[in-house]
């Protein structure tokens, strides 16, 4: 039979549905998968077999009562370590939260388990998700799947490497500025940041409140749109104010043709500093690609977009300085031993229990927020984000979408990259479609011709219409449909069917 990084979600589902195999054997063949590749990957934190196996056995026994099944039913799926999950710790990558055992679920997580997805683990990633390359984990390096000296970038760093390594076909990430599309690119995977309000943020750790999105990581556009159906199809939560309902069908129109439609592209972004030749051509292969499905292309320009990254290292900090207040060592959380005080037990337990990038975050958020600073930096800060949102607005008056790079390079080596301001620059494509809440979505196009690493397109839609995004990331999807989805030192390794 087939091995587990052979079948998408939706064949998984299908399969367990019609008796073809059940839940609990693709459950073990995911397990197996993750025993024999996590040594080189180290994609996870924690592996729930436990949780997998039952949640396998639950559907098996409703598909032998004679059950519908949900449209996950035994699909095997992970999730950033930043989100609740009863029966797993939370760590966030910290120290501080190192033994966090959950007391909830996640509202994203629910829903997919609602599906009848089954969920096998944790996923590694940044600190707090402060990070693009998922080295600041307070626990271990993540190692990129076609090639274990690069970083799988961040910071879903292991969400992203996990389905590049055939472990899983799904799992969820967060991208407050480009933490799902980032990583996707640097793995060669479906990554997709839906529209800020579309998928609940209830349970998942806090970084920057109004810039943080849960989405899905997939091997195909179909999974993720199979995962987005999951993620939305229950509405409105009440847990979280800024979630929408969404009542579209994912799949509905994912394989409408793209003809007559207008794709926007910025002939300044493909000029940019630190943009590497073989990104640039594999962007103008995804823009012949669209044209070649009858699509027309327009240039377009951004005039603020240049100030989004200094937009979001005031924002970001600001709110993650506020986020992370709370964790103090006195409820939970890392507890310095030994203090005599409470001030010198917060202080100690703080400066312990964070690691570099997330005490560098909060102090520039602190500083930031300060009386006499907060109007010099804040408030423009919030004045640049309206100016940006405006020319988003104007732009989509002229196209359906627009294209552009998900990241300027291919995945760099472990430690290639020790300038804070450097790594801040990966995001450089991505962090604008944060500022503004708009959607986005990462799409492979294959291996780079100097680094031989993958390369994605992105695109970015207006707010609310990522089934429109879903489906000219089909298109590009469908010009390339040669790609390796599995990185090829991973396939077949383990996960027998």
């Amino acid at each position: 039979m087939a091995n587990i990084d052979e079948l998408s979600a939706a064949q998984i589902a299908a399969g367990v549905a019609s008796g073809q195999f059940s839940a609990v054997e693709v459950a073990q063949a995911s397990l197996s998968a993750i025993e024999a590749r996590e040594p080189q990957v180290q994609a996870f934190l924690q592996v729930s077999a436990d949780l997998a196996l039952a949640a396998a056995q639950k559907t098996d026994a409703a598909r032998a009562a004679g059950e519908k099944l949900g449209p996950l039913a035994g699909v095997p799926v992970a999730f950033k370590d930043n989100m609740h999950l009863l029966g797993t710790r939370t760590t966030c990558a910290s120290r501080m939260l190192q033994n966090y055992e959950s007391k909830f679920t996640a509202t994203a997580v629910q829903r997919l388990l609602d599906a009848g997805a089954t969920p096998v683990g944790k996923t590694n990633m940044d600190e707090f998700a402060f990070g693009s390359s998922t080295e600041s984990s307070a626990f271990h390096r993540t190692n990129n799947p076609w090639d274990t000296e690069r970083v799988p970038g961040g910071s879903s760093g292991g969400s992203a490497a996990s389905v590049a390594a055939g472990e899983v076909p799904v799992t969820l990430g967060s991208d407050t500025g480009g933490s799902i599309r980032q990583p996707a690119s640097f793995c060669g995977v479906v990554g997709m940041k839906p529209t800020y309000g579309a998928v609940s943020r209830y349970g998942v750790v806090a970084f920057g409140s109004s810039l943080d999105q849960v989405g899905p990581f997939g091997r195909s556009v179909a999974d993720v749109a199979l995962a987005m159906n999951a993620l939305v199809a229950a509405g409105h939560d009440p847990y979280d104010s800024t979630s929408q309902d969404c009542p579209v069908d994912f799949l509905e129109h994912l394989e409408d043709p793209i003809e007559g439609k207008t794709v926007g592209v910025i002939p300044s972004l493909m000029e940019a500093e630190g943009l590497t030749a073989e990104v640039k051509a594999g962007i103008e292969a995804a823009e012949k690609a669209l044209r070649d499905q009858g699509a027309n292309i327009v240039e377009i320009e951004l005039p603020n977009m240049a100030s989004s990254i200094a937009a979001y290292y005031v924002i970001g900090p600001c709110e993650a300085f506020s986020n992370l207040a709370r964790f103090d060592g006195v409820r939970y959380g890392y507890q310095e031993p030994g203090c005599k005080t409470l001030a010198e037990q917060t202080s100690l337990s703080r400066a312990h229990g964070f690691g570099a990038e997330a005490k560098r975050r909060q102090m520039m958020g602190a500083y930031l927020l300060a009386s006499g600073v907060y109007d010099k930096y804040y408030y423009p800060a919030q004045q640049v984000r309206t100016l940006i949102t405006q020319d988003y607005v104007n732009a989509y008056k002229r196209c359906d979408v627009i294209l552009m790079p998900s990241a300027p390079r291919t995945a760099f080596k472990f430690g290639e990259i020790s300038d804070p301001t450097q790594m801040y620059l990966s995001d450089m494509y991505t962090i604008s479609n944060n500022i503004v809440g708009n959607g986005g979505i990462s799409v492979p196009l294959g291996l780079g011709a100097d680094s031989g690493m993958p390369i994605s397109a992105q695109l970015q839609g207006p707010a609310f219409c990522d089934r429109k995004l879903l489906q000219f990331a089909r298109a590009i999807e469908r010009g390339f449909e040669g790609r390796a989805k599995v990185a090829p030192a991973f396939a077949g390794k383990g996960g027998e069917l």
